[in-house]
């Protein structure tokens, strides 16, 4: 495993030198939803029983973690391959095995360094309480792990930032807000909460949500199982495209 442990400190290295960006800013930007909804909405409004600033926070966290999982990933991969850095991971003996893990626990590592810097900076503002820890640090895994593993489909698809940005302004930006970050999808109309259904971000926001409170749209059961199966679906895909050695071998 020495070329997945080098590979791994590479990844994180590359995210780190550059925290401000990486880390702090993604924080901020939290940071200014929570300040912003709250102000407007949590004077007037219960959701589940909840004060609505202490129902958004956990949302943002687990926001913060898919976005943040996602964009590292997917940003190596398509800087490596426009520069041409890319022959460097290639040519050393590292199994395709290696490469899958080394980056999607990179992006898991940022996603949750960016979790819980939203969670200490957030917390402030509303009494959380953590019903079921071990659920909250379960969901948030697994989902840095389905969102490093679509950053490295989107990475070895893209061939340009263009087309990169196009992936994760209309798949992945619409899946994660409109999961149930901001709102519990009972506020909707029948048809959108069937829609959310079909929506596997949302039983990643509604389980991570569970953890803190102890209740959710559905229960925490499924979600985990949805949660799982499509982590299974994206790393056997990413797998299977990093074998074949489609857009970085040939």
């Amino acid at each position: 495993m020495t070329g997945f442990q080098t590979l791994l400190y590479k990844e994180v290295l590359r995210f780190w030198k550059v925290s401000f960006q990486t880390v702090a800013a993604p924080v901020l930007t939290a940071l200014l939803y929570l300040l912003i909804f709250s102000h407007v909405l949590d004077a007037h409004l219960l959701v589940n029983g909840v004060r609505y600033a202490a129902f958004l926070i956990p949302g943002l966290v687990m926001m913060s973690i898919l976005q943040n999982a996602f964009a590292n990933s997917s940003s190596s991969l398509i800087q490596s391959k426009v520069t041409g850095s890319i022959v460097f991971v290639l040519l050393p003996p590292i199994s395709y095995v290696e490469f899958f893990f080394a980056y999607v626990v990179a992006a898991m590592l940022r996603g949750l360094m960016v979790g819980i810097g939203v969670l200490l900076v957030t917390g402030w503002f509303a009494s959380l309480s953590f019903v079921a820890p071990i659920w909250i640090l379960a969901f948030a895994l697994i989902g840095g792990g389905i969102m490093g593993s679509l950053g490295m489909i989107a990475g070895i698809w893209a061939d340009k930032f263009d087309q990169l940005a196009g992936f994760q302004n209309f798949l992945i930006l619409p899946l994660t807000m409109l999961s149930g970050v901001f709102y519990s999808i009972h506020s909707l109309p029948l048809f959108w909460q069937q829609v959310s259904h079909f929506n596997p971000v949302f039983y990643m926001i509604d389980g991570f949500r569970f953890g803190f409170f102890g209740v959710s749209d559905v229960s925490p059961e499924m979600s985990l199982l949805v949660v799982t199966g499509s982590f299974i679906v994206v790393a056997l895909i990413t797998l299977g495209l990093l074998r074949s050695g489609y857009k970085l071998r040939n």
